[in-house]
């Protein structure tokens, strides 16, 4: 019976930690971004190894303090802190979770912010790198990096067709306050 249990347990264990690493491969990264393009009627983002290295190397400098620093790098930036642990696809989805405070017609974040989601679903962002790092204090830093960046002043993410677009009557700034996506 002890044998058992104790099988039970590692199969357990084991179960956890295919899991954990299941969402982070860059498939899964690519998959969470495109379903979020894939509604707002933008292309595919694609993996990039030359980007992904940067996100690694510049994540791993964050690992000793565990905190969320834009590198104010070359590429658009998203960042994210989960603990115990944070999968690819659940920062991914936690950005495009902001989707509910971007208001098209003003181009601006209402309510909240909305930032993330935009670099998430930017059209001219092509090529994606992202990486995770485990912090020695407990808890996970994913980065997303995107070429070409994405969040510039008084551009929209993405365009959609008038008759798409919902009748607002809303006030506010058509712009997006943020400077050339250097936003976390």
């Amino acid at each position: 019976m002890a044998k058992s249990k104790i099988s039970l347990t590692l199969v357990s264990l084991m179960a956890i930690a295919i899991l954990s690493f299941a969402q982070d491969s860059p498939q899964d990264f690519v998959n969470a971004h495109n379903r979020a393009r894939a509604q707002v009627g933008v292309g595919p983002i694609n993996w990039d190894e030359r980007v992904a290295n940067y996100a690694r190397n510049y994540v791993n400098q964050l690992k000793g303090s565990c905190k969320l620093v834009h590198s104010s790098g070359p590429y658009g930036e998203n960042l994210a802190w989960g603990s115990p642990d944070l999968s690819g696809t659940a920062a991914v989805n936690m950005w495009v979770g902001e989707k509910k405070y971007y208001n098209y017609n003003s181009n601006s974040c209402v309510g909240g912010e909305c930032r993330h989601y935009t670099q998430v679903v930017w059209r001219n962002s092509v090529r994606l790198g992202c990486a995770k790092v485990r912090c020695p204090s407990g808890g996970s830093i994913i980065s997303c990096n995107y070429d070409p960046p994405g969040n510039y002043v008084n551009q929209r993410p993405y365009d959609i067709s008038p008759f798409q677009v919902p009748l607002s009557f809303g006030k506010g700034p058509s712009h997006l306050v943020q400077e050339n996506n250097k936003e976390g």
